[in-house]
């Protein structure tokens, strides 16, 4: 367990160095929905930084080994989990298919990737688990295609309590490298952030929305 935490922070530690998270409780981010947020996080960012990458690679594929056992193959949910997917199954030795956000318009218009047909199951690799929706639309659509999911990993999740009911409701068993408190310990042990700048931030999980409000007010 304690190997498990220290590698929680060392992936941490990684990706604010290469600002795959950033962290700017006075000046939030905007998202996609509107709603203004003091993290943004792009995990794509591991893929150009070899030396981070094959460290982080293998630490996925010895945490879904340890969790799991072997999979028979790995899905990438579009797009950040794709190439790194299909990083960690070239580690393991395994086939790798890839779910899109949508079956595509043309052509057989479907929506998972790559060959499956003598598949029974394949682990997801997911970049980022925030509300948990994208992520279990690719798990439903994997179960419609005939297979099992024996699992999902993502690399950083925000911890909403929103996301965790829906993988529950889904019966998807999940994991993530690392996750929002632990974030934050790194960076103020790093001096990214300073204490009180962490109760802002704690101050956001805890109610994102109402956190998110109460900015756009000032």
């Amino acid at each position: 367990m304690s190997n498990r935490n220290e590698n929680q922070r060392k992936v941490a530690e990684f990706l604010l160095q290469i600002q795959a998270v950033q962290l700017s409780p006075s000046q939030p981010f905007t998202w996609a929905s509107g709603r203004r947020s003091p993290i943004y996080c792009d995990n794509r960012r591991i893929l150009s930084f070899p030396e981070i990458r094959t460290t982080i690679r293998k630490i996925a594929t010895e945490a879904i080994v340890e969790r799991y056992g072997k999979p028979e193959a790995i899905a990438g949910v579009a797009t950040g989990g794709i190439a790194i997917g299909a990083l960690i199954a070239e580690e393991l030795g395994i086939p790798f298919i890839y779910v899109r956000a949508s079956a595509k318009a043309h052509g057989t218009g479907q929506r998972i990737e790559g060959a499956y047909s003598d598949l029974s199951s394949v682990f997801v690799i997911e970049d980022l688990i925030s509300t948990g929706k994208s992520s279990l639309s690719a798990v439903d659509a994997i179960r419609e295609a005939g297979l099992e999911v024996s699992g999902l990993m993502a690399f950083f999740t925000y911890g909403f309590s929103d996301a965790v009911a829906r993988f529950e409701e889904k019966n998807c068993s999940f994991f993530t490298l690392t996750d929002y408190p632990t974030m934050l310990e790194v960076a103020v042990k790093s001096n990214y952030i300073t204490e009180d700048q962490k109760s802002e931030l704690d101050g956001w999980s805890n109610d994102p929305v109402s956190w998110s409000d109460k900015f756009q007010t000032v």
